[in-house]
């Protein structure tokens, strides 16, 4: 399996990377199997697994730590902190308080005395990125950590993180995880250009979009669908799209000769800012029809198709852009505040 450099750290990490968010309650609850799974992902050459503390409530870090007993040394091991691990809001988010902690509680669960890339899982707007960077630096020179990341950061957070780093010497930001395949395509825009610039890696998430582009994982009762289910609800429009996209792709996938789950995977590979490609197998099944499409690549033709298919720079259904989907949930960060009554009320009244 191909290797490349992770952002200037000279870690060389595999062109597929391992994804466990499925082991566990959040998806097969056979730690047997998914141990199974990830012995063959190495045996494979994948070298990158990718978990986080929020999967499964923590199980799948401890599941992702058995299976890696003795053979740390050869994986490149990468966790997240963020979500939150409890109904405490000082157990979640981006603070140096949190971070502090949870880095500890990974490290425990991961039976691991460093984690080789540790990631924030999303934006904090209640912490600054000075101060999220300073704690982060800290564990890089403390020896916990060796490289730090993001995931789901929109563009303009991944420059002021990068301008705070250097005023501030910290130790950089070296790579962002977001979500892209042929369906979810706005990092085009912006987020993987921008990573690009300033010579970052890019683990890309969900190339199959939740298992729209796949048989394995887009039904009900399975996969992300039990996670999301309104994600495959026929009966929202955007998803009634996809399905119409995706019947198209799938004449393509067979015209070029592979399956659609192959053509997705080369797809997010044939962006020159993509270092790694995580995938999320359930089952070993799903993971050996996966590692099958490693090294494929799709010609300037088949393509340009997928470009007519699905424009690039957009999203089918916006809800899909993770980097700012949580940053517009709450209304108090897009509305100002209201003390005196709106037109309508005072009609009201």
């Amino acid at each position: 399996m191909e290797r490349r450099i992770l952002g200037g750290t000279g870690i060389s990490v595999s062109e597929l990377a391992l994804g466990s968010m499925m082991f566990g309650s959040w998806g097969n609850p056979d730690r047997q199997e998914a141990r199974k799974v990830i012995g063959m992902a190495l045996d494979a050459g994948v070298n990158l697994v990718d978990t986080a503390d929020i999967y499964g409530e923590g199980g799948t870090e401890e599941i992702v730590g058995e299976a890696l007993r003795g053979r740390r040394d050869d994986v490149v091991l990468a966790t997240k902190f963020h979500g939150p691990m409890g109904p405490d809001p000082n157990h979640r988010g981006n603070s140096r308080r949190w971070i502090m902690r949870a880095v500890e509680n990974s490290l425990r669960r991961l039976g691991t005395e460093h984690i080789d890339l540790y990631q924030v899982h999303g934006v904090d707007p209640d912490t600054d990125i000075d101060e999220m960077l300073s704690a982060l630096s800290d564990l890089v020179r403390a020896g916990k950590v060796r490289a730090i990341g993001t995931s789901n950061f929109p563009a303009d957070q991944l420059v002021e993180a990068r301008w705070t780093a250097e005023r501030r010497g910290h130790v950089h930001l070296r790579s962002e995880q977001p979500a892209y395949s042929i369906l979810s395509r706005s990092v085009e825009m912006h987020v993987l250009p921008t990573a690009q610039r300033h010579g970052m890696g890019v683990l890309v998430w969900g190339p199959l979009s939740a298992g729209w582009l796949s048989d394995a994982d887009a039904t009900p009762g399975k996969g992300r669908a039990v996670l999301e289910p309104r994600r495959f609800d026929p009966g929202v429009p955007a998803n009634a799209a996809k399905a119409r996209v995706v019947a198209r792709l799938r004449e393509l996938a067979a015209e070029a000769g592979m399956p659609l789950t192959h053509l997705a995977l080369a797809f997010v590979q044939a962006h020159p800012a993509v270092t790694s490609v995580i995938i999320g197998p359930r089952t070993a099944d799903q993971l050996s029809d996966l590692l099958a499409g490693a090294g494929k690549v799709l010609d300037d033709e088949v393509l340009d198709q997928i470009d007519e298919i699905v424009p690039p720079g957009s999203d089918l259904n916006p809800a899909d852009n993770h980097s700012v989907r949580g940053l517009l949930a709450d209304t108090a960060r897009r509305r100002r505040p209201t003390p005196r009554r709106s037109a309508r009320q005072e009609a009201r009244h």
